[in-house]
């Protein structure tokens, strides 16, 4: 039963993800932190594919992680790889999303919530979907520090270069993606049900 709340967490999440990039983000030239935001950095200017660059960008992380830090590879290898395949399957809702969005400041909030949420739901089965998060997680525990700090930093500076390299791209809104991401994926991981099953899953 864990193991199928697992793959649905991971399924689930991952498409929130795919929905909150492609209809939210693109649309706008919005950005995301970590490798997400490098992802959409490199198909804004060279209109590569976002999931394929993850998993690039992805890949020499999670072999680290294989040398160094084994359970983050376990963790994250799953929901990196169907990220990475659903966010470019889901490519098509830009086009929805530039013709019924709103205002940039009401998709760079609503992509991070959606972002946060599918996140979260992977956070609530120990998931990773890996990217420089997992680089920073490996970091911080290298250097005993706090792991959201260390994530944290990657993304304002993900945000902070794209929104130098790109000119369409705007740092206040970007920084309204990231936070609300971390806030709503915080918020879903402490929530108490979490707290329940993760003592639940121990006892058994």
């Amino acid at each position: 039963m864990f193991f199928l709340q697992k793959a649905i967490r991971i399924i689930l999440g991952s498409v929130l993800v795919a929905v909150g990039i492609n209809y939210f983000l693109l649309p706008f030239n919005l950005l995301e932190g970590g490798a997400l935001g490098i992802s959409l950095i490199f198909h804004y200017l060279y209109d590569i594919k976002v999931g394929l660059t993850f998993l690039l960008i992805s890949l020499p992380i999670f072999f680290l992680a294989w040398m160094y830090y084994r359970p983050f590879f376990y963790n994250g290898i799953h929901g990196m790889l169907l990220s990475s395949v659903i966010i470019d399957m889901f490519y098509p809702l830009r086009e929805w999303g530039a013709a019924h969005a709103v205002s940039p400041l009401l998709s760079a909030a609503g992509g991070g919530i959606l972002i946060g949420i599918g996140v979260g739901f992977m956070l609530r089965s120990d998931i990773s979907i890996g990217g420089t998060d997992l680089l920073a997680q490996m970091i911080a525990r290298k250097l005993k520090i706090n792991s959201g700090v260390m994530i944290f930093c990657f993304d304002i500076l993900v945000v902070t270069v794209g929104s130098l390299v790109l000119q369409s791209a705007s740092i206040l809104l970007s920084v309204t993606t990231v936070l609300s991401v971390g806030v709503t994926a915080s918020l879903l991981v402490a929530a108490p049900s979490f707290r329940r099953e993760r003592l639940h899953y121990r006892n058994h």
